[in-house]
């Protein structure tokens, strides 16, 4: 599994919650209050004997390594090599009266890419009670230059307020979060690697929320 001694979570520099929610966080639950009880993943980038998945003690922070979410392309790589998916699954406690979007968040990889290559990384976020409702968002990476000696990348997402998606009110949800990293090429002697090392979800730093409460 592919580590990097620098994968700090990315947003801890960032601005307090308080400051970056419309109402701010003192109009929100209680953070102590808000827990991820369990999680699990889907799909071929990450199957079954691939993944490790830590959660913190106090069940907001839950990393997950991967060993299989990787893609090839060009000549000797087999064409189904070009793109895979994983899809997260978390089962989440929080308290009633409230629901929540997730604003942005952020992962890490590596990527080495030929001219002509080109790799996309997209994440869709969607909560299993309301599944009709997605937001996906999208960052892409074209070869040569710097990316065809290898680089660890970061993907970092910013979600626009008109595509929020928010929670089901109650006291939990079910957060979906499908990402799939894709490679394509204009050249057929070029080649290509798109890997996603590590996701990690925390309610605190990694992955910001905006809150409001429930309509009666």
């Amino acid at each position: 599994m592919r580590s990097f001694a620098f994968l700090l979570p990315a947003l801890a520099a960032a601005s307090p919650l308080a400051q970056t929610t419309p109402d701010g966080w003192a109009d929100g639950p209680d953070p102590n209050e808000i827990q991820i009880t369990s999680a699990s993943f889907s799909g071929n980038g990450c199957p079954q004997g691939t993944v490790s998945t830590s959660i913190s003690p106090d069940k907001t922070v839950i990393t997950f390594g991967f060993d299989g979410f990787q893609t090839y392309i060009g000549p000797g790589y087999n064409p189904t090599d070009k793109t895979k998916n994983c899809q997260l699954h978390l089962n989440l406690k929080y308290p009633g009266g409230f629901q929540f979007s997730v604003v942005d968040s952020t992962y890490h990889g590596y990527a080495q890419l030929d001219p002509g290559v080109t790799g996309t990384f997209y994440s869709t976020y969607y909560f299993s009670q309301s599944a009709s409702d997605t937001t996906t968002t999208q960052t892409s990476i074209s070869g040569g230059g710097i990316w065809a000696g290898g680089q660890v990348y970061t993907k970092a997402d910013t979600i626009p307020t008109a595509s929020y998606i928010y929670s089901p009110c109650g006291a939990n949800g079910i957060l979906n979060i499908n990402n799939r990293i894709a490679l394509t090429s204009t050249n057929s002697s070029a080649v290509g690697e798109l890997t996603d090392d590590d996701a990690t979800v925390a309610f605190t730093q990694q992955i910001h929320l905006s809150w409001k409460t429930c309509k009666k």
